[in-house]
């Protein structure tokens, strides 16, 4: 395990790697990812940077709009514009870790942009077992406002770009020829799970499932962003019809927990999966 790269391990078995100090242009808004994550059986089950979103980068956190600052990479969504590049990118930048164990890291970022600090992370990641075909990713982070006024986080869904309100924890997931299945416990499809909060959410492709879950009240009351028939990804929202205010000094946070999993689940094994790794 290196100082950029540590590598998540199950019972000796490396299923993910997170890359802290990315060498990238700032139009990406350079930040620390997960890439590949790997179920146990070793099917990649993120992508980085693809043709077709080369901002998009494995398993993280990336939000469009603090407070006009781009900590999403590619263009910025303006009211009555649209898609336009600016020069407003943000960086997340790793300043240490608190722990690091095979298993996983609790790590200090800095998110800072234009040469000002304006939030303070602390990011915790842990791999766990759970069955001989399946793990859990547990991502918590919590953002502290370190300016001396409220900041307040936006979406292109905020900024008038309906259906948009991507921004938070997200996955970029593994493209293939077909779509993957998108449901949750009592919907089925991308339509019907887009911008709707659910307990899990699941994205089901060839041999390979992942669901995600909140695990905190606030997570779960986060409407999830989903993609699958354009590109495979999915997020929760923090900014879904109103933009997100942080006073001063004030922390939020998310957690989110996603089984990864060798095959195809069903609603009841997705549902199984998801007690167990949630369960405190």
């Amino acid at each position: 395990m290196n100082d950029d790269s540590p590598v998540l391990r199950i019972g000796g078995r490396p299923v993910a790697r997170y890359v802290t100090r990315p060498a990238l242009p700032d139009r990406l808004s350079p930040r620390p990812y997960l890439h590949p994550v790997t179920t146990l059986a070793g099917t990649a089950v993120t992508e980085l940077a693809p043709a077709d979103h080369t901002h998009h980068l494995g398993v993280g956190v990336a939000v469009p709009d603090v407070e006009g600052h781009n900590f999403w990479g590619g263009r910025t969504y303006v009211r009555d514009r649209g898609p336009t590049e600016l020069d407003n990118h943000g960086t997340q930048r790793h300043s240490g870790f608190r722990l690091r164990e095979p298993e996983g890291f609790v790590e200090e970022l800095r998110w800072t942009a234009a040469g000002t600090e304006l939030l303070r992370e602390r990011r915790t990641v842990t791999a766990v077992a759970l069955t001989g075909t399946a793990w859990a990713l547990d991502f918590a982070f919590s953002l502290t406002n370190v300016t001396a006024r409220a900041l307040t986080i936006g979406s292109p869904a905020t900024n008038g770009r309906p259906g948009a309100a991507y921004g938070g924890f997200f996955w970029r997931a593994r493209r293939e020829r077909d779509a993957p299945r998108v449901f949750t416990a009592d919907a089925e499809g991308e339509e019907a799970a887009h911008a709707r909060p659910a307990d899990w959410l699941a994205l089901a492709g060839a041999g390979w499932t992942l669901v995600l879950a909140g695990a905190t009240a606030e997570t779960r009351r986060d409407p999830w962003f989903v993609r699958a028939a354009e590109y495979p990804g999915v997020g929760s929202s923090l900014a879904h019809d109103r933009r997100l205010t942080v006073e001063a000094g004030d922390t939020f946070t998310r957690r989110v927990v996603t089984v990864v999993a060798d095959g195809t689940l069903d609603r009841t094994g997705a549902a199984g999966l998801v007690r167990e790794a949630v369960s405190p």
